[in-house]
């Protein structure tokens, strides 16, 4: 990308403050390097091998960033600001941080974090025992050192979202910063070696007989078949997925994701090229293609990330639930030991998950110019807890933006009265 590789190098020595970070000589032994780079290609071995080895999430894979910062990130001016931490030969961890621009002030925040649903570094598996959250703490503020002192990546505040409190067996060693809860919760599931018996642990008779009676339904309409698909359906598959999505976050008056420069040739590129990683799928009911799923297969996890449905008939007789039933009868087929709902409080995941993951955000100003933005973003994120976790102002809020979607597109409530999930 033109940009330089390495940019600088500080050796932090493990249990040493801040100060003795800057010093000129210290020795290997015993340190920690720090490495930061403005493009991702020359660590693309190393970050590969530390995403098998260690701990982290698919969103923090070399092919989930390096495709974002190609076709979202380029186009918007972000520019990563990738700190790599060494202990001698071995990599300790990796922080996929980058800048981005904004009207008035510049962030510095995770690579692609708006669109990935977790945000966190990768760490090495013995990550835990080498380094203790007030060691991390010195490591921190080198690497904000380091990237403060590059022109190009200069930023005023430092916001990082939706980060986890565990990767893998470890703690998150982010949440040793002042953090808050973020407005949203995340939802996963233990999946068993069966899935009839996973099902019926998790369905009463009553919701077995009515998903029975719906699937009997769409099946009056088509014959009723999981579809995985083949490298020339990817293309098409996709199309639709992009344009019935689309078509929700219209009813849902929320902003299409879609719109953004960059974000359908993101996905299309990780669904034609990262084939280990992507998951696309289809429920068809005769010709129709009732629902469409992508989903991300890493290490013994489903993650469950863009669904979607068809609106016209068959929505009556829930394809969206049939077909998640067939992604987790599929998780549990491949030998998946849990599913993941990822970031988003819609009810549908509590019927299937026995505990909420709480996910933290950080804000803190770099420059004066920053205080009255780190602010802002602090009392937003507390105002949009406060509402999401209020029955009564969140379906205040649901309906006030359901509301606005339909003044803007003709013939909402008639589809909206054909919406059966």
């Amino acid at each position: 990308m033109g940009q330089p590789n390495i940019i600088v190098h500080a050796r932090v020595p493990l249990g040493a403050p801040a100060p003795a970070a800057r010093a000129a000589n210290v020795s290997q032994a015993g340190t920690i390097a720090l490495a930061l780079h403005e493009d991702l290609a020359p660590v693309e071995r190393e970050w590969r091998q530390l995403e098998q080895d260690g701990d982290c999430t698919p969103f923090q894979s070399f092919a989930w960033l390096s495709a974002w910062q190609r076709h979202v990130g380029a186009l918007a001016g972000t520019r990563p600001a990738i700190i790599v931490g060494r202990r001698g030969s071995e990599v300790m961890f990796i922080l996929p941080l980058a800048v981005e621009r904004g009207r008035l002030t510049r962030r510095l925040t995770f690579l692609g974090q708006d669109l990935c649903d977790y945000n966190a570094p990768l760490i090495a598996r013995d990550f835990s025992r080498a380094l203790g959250a007030e060691q991390f703490g010195a490591l921190w503020r080198e690497a904000l050192r380091l990237i403060q002192a590059r022109a190009a990546l200069r930023h005023d505040m430092v916001v990082l979202e939706k980060m986890p409190r565990m990767l893998g067996m470890q703690s998150n060693p982010l949440l040793a910063l002042e953090v808050r809860l973020h407005p949203s919760g995340a939802y996963e599931t233990a999946l068993g070696a069966d899935w009839e018996a996973f099902y019926h642990a998790k369905r009463s008779s009553a919701t077995r007989r009515r998903d029975r009676t719906k699937l009997k339904k769409l099946g009056e309409l088509g014959a009723v078949r999981f579809v995985e698909l083949t490298d020339d359906e990817i293309a098409a598959t996709l199309e639709v997925l992009i344009a019935q999505k689309s078509k929700a976050f219209a009813r849902m008056g929320v902003p299409n994701m879609f719109a953004r420069p960059g974000y359908p040739a993101f996905f299309g590129d990780l669904a034609r090229h990262s084939r280990a990683l992507v998951h696309l799928s289809r429920l068809d009911v005769g010709a129709t293609w009732a629902a469409i799923n992508l989903g991300l297969t890493f290490g013994d996890c489903y993650y469950h990330i863009l669904a979607s449905y068809d609106d016209g008939d068959v929505a009556r007789f829930g394809p969206g639930a049939a077909h998640l039933r067939e992604l987790m009868r599929y998780a549990i087929g491949r030998g998946c030991k849990r599913f993941d709902f990822t970031v988003g409080d819609e009810p549908y995941k509590r019927e299937w998950c026995e505990t909420e993951q709480q996910l933290f955000d950080h804000s803190a100003a770099a420059t004066w110019r920053g205080i009255p933005a780190a602010a802002g973003a602090l009392a937003w994120g507390r105002l949009k807890r406060a509402i999401k976790h209020s029955a009564l102002f969140w379906k205040l809020a649901q309906r006030a933006r359901a509301a606005l979607g339909a003044l803007r597109r003709p013939g909402a409530a008639a589809a909206d009265a054909r919406e059966a999930e």
